[in-house]
């Protein structure tokens, strides 16, 4: 198996971030993965990069990146050393960042291309990278295929309480606690700005409305963090979108941060195999 990690390339603002290849060299041409990670995410968090080793072993390249602005840093890639970065990042930034992987994949250096199949790209998004990965998908022929896993189903679903609004407005910051790191992590209104601005543009149901693309939405039925109803939510809005809840599973369908096992959790095997079909079902 092959990995190269840390390639370095610069997305919003010209923002320095990391991304991970892990494929096996045969130079037989294979499809390609690329994984957006969720809000408080990163790409070496806990087991993607086991995931990332399990899709390789059944014949794809699997592509992971830090977005420019999720807080972590090139020299520390495993702490939210920049929490002013995290502050300062939008969903149009992430949007940008995405493009910058595609782009690279399709002009770059580091694998044969006799190694892959640019016919066949699914971008995956986690949570909050879910409708991330539903925009871009709509609006880059490049890419073929969507998978969602334990997706919002909303980019503006957490704003819903205008007092709370407009306490952010004059203040200009607010914060949301990392439970695991215990960092207070701020969020600058700029956020709500740029999402307003470009209201349309983010409209995930009007982007699942014009898909016009294979779509998996993978979720856990014991979702804490984003409960399975965003699933059949978003489902509604592309009836020939495919729906698999894994019974039981959590947010990370079995994860944890760190992870030193090296099997995969089980929820995370039928993760790993449900993808598997759908792509295999198309390419």
């Amino acid at each position: 198996m092959k990995k190269i990690n840390n390639i370095i390339l610069h997305g919003a603002a010209n923002r320095p971030f990391a991304l991970d290849v892990t494929y096996t060299e045969n130079r037989q041409a294979k499809p390609v993965i690329i994984f957006a990670h969720g809000f408080k995410g990163f790409k070496d968090w806990g087991h993607w990069g086991r995931l990332g080793e399990a899709f390789a072993e059944a014949g794809f390249v699997f592509v992971k990146f830090n977005f420019s602005h999720n807080g972590v840093t090139i020299e520390q890639p495993l702490d939210f050393a920049d929490l002013e970065a995290f502050g300062q990042n939008n969903y149009m930034k992430e949007i940008v960042d995405v493009g910058v992987v595609v782009d690279w994949l399709f002009k770059q250096k580091d694998i044969p291309q006799t190694d892959l199949e640019l016919g066949a790209v699914t971008l995956i998004g986690h949570s909050r990278g879910g409708p991330i990965a539903i925009l871009k998908g709509l609006r880059d022929e490049r890419i073929t295929s969507v998978i969602t896993w334990a997706s919002v189903h909303d980019l503006g679903y957490a704003w819903q309480d205008e007092d709370y609004i407009e306490m952010w407005r004059k203040t200009g910051v607010t914060h949301i606690l990392n439970g695991r790191t215990q960092q207070q992590m701020p969020l600058y209104f700029q956020l709500y700005e740029n999402f307003n601005a470009n209201k349309d543009w983010l409209n995930t149901e009007f982007a699942l409305q014009q898909l016009n693309k294979p779509l998996l939405i993978i979720h856990g039925s014991e979702d804490p963090a984003v409960p399975v109803h965003a699933a059949h939510r978003l489902s509604e809005c592309k009836q020939d979108a495919i729906v698999q809840i894994i019974d039981g599973a959590n947010h990370v369908f079995g994860g944890k941060h760190p992870y030193k096992e090296n099997n995969l959790p089980k929820h995370s095997k039928i993760l790993v195999e449900r993808c598997i079909d759908f792509l295999t079902s198309y390419h």
